[in-house]
């Protein structure tokens, strides 16, 4: 059947103008969204693993206990041993990177949508679009303004992975009992002491849970952008799939739930620690 309707069409029209007519734009992002990535690389990798995972542990500890602690140590000496430790540094500055762009651009407009009503109806749509789409249609105006590499992997991640920072944010400001908001405003709090002293403190839980949601994210994006050469364990990943080896498959796999469960448990913890306060 013929198409009525070729929406595609001027999408691609869209984005084509776009890269033609705003490649200096592009191009300075690119540069220093490259440096950015690099440079966290290069600390990382800079730092002796045993330092690393000393400090993972010494966070694991304080934040979730003993065997949280157990299992990061085992955990991260096994990917050392795996031969995975650069792949796994490269993905981890790709994850800090991505989440801490897309949490600079996601809280702001949580609170912008908590307060305006015309603005949640704006956002809401548009959040809906970013968590349905498919992920790896991302990495398409990606490359196409971006060429391959890291950042048109961090440039997918960050829409990816922001949903759950807007909405969380969203909801947890307007969770905030209205009895307390208003006696802020008793007191003669203004709407920005009211915002930073009253509404985002008793939000924090549910803004971090919004946090680990958009680690885990970024996490799983990271992976798919190995496609586009973004490096890290999605290369490996890739790799294992298209030689069909189940060996380098599942160990570079591995490597990724390891991650995964790190990241999680010890954000998770932030976020109970909030609560408990």
């Amino acid at each position: 059947m013929d198409k009525i309707i070729d929406i595609g069409k001027y999408i691609e029209r869209f984005v084509n103008w776009l890269t033609d007519n705003a490649k200096p734009f592009f191009d300075l992002i690119k540069d220093g969204g490259n440096g950015f990535i690099e440079g966290v690389e290069f600390l990382l990798l800079f730092t002796p693993f045993y330092v690393i995972i000393a400090l993972f542990a010494i966070l694991a500890y304080f934040k979730t206990g003993k065997g949280m602690t157990i299992f990061t140590v085992l955990g991260l000496t096994l990917i050392y041993l795996l031969g995975f430790w650069q792949e796994t540094m490269e993905t981890l500055a790709l994850i800090f990177v991505s989440t801490i762009t897309a949490l600079v651009l996601a809280i702001p407009l949580g609170i912008w949508a908590a307060k305006n009503k015309w603005a949640e109806k704006i956002i809401r749509p548009v959040l809906d679009l970013m968590q349905t789409m498919p992920a790896f249609v991302y990495l398409i105006p990606a490359v196409l303004f971006f060429s391959i590499g890291k950042l048109p992997g961090a440039f997918a991640t960050i829409i990816f992975a922001m949903p759950p920072a807007v909405r969380l944010t969203t909801f947890g400001i307007q969770q905030v009992p209205q009895d307390i908001v208003e006696a802020g405003r008793a007191f003669g709090a203004t709407n920005r002491q009211l915002l930073f002293k009253v509404e985002l403190p008793l939000a924090l839980k549910t803004i971090l849970t919004g946090v680990n949601q958009t680690i885990m994210m970024a996490l799983s994006m990271v992976v798919i952008a190995g496609m586009i050469a973004a490096g890290g364990l999605g290369e490996k990943v890739l790799e294992g799939i298209n030689n069909l080896d189940i060996g380098l498959g599942f160990e570079s796999g591995l490597a990724v739930v390891i991650i995964a469960i790190i990241l999680d448990r010890i954000t998770q913890a932030f976020g109970k620690q909030t609560q408990n306060k």
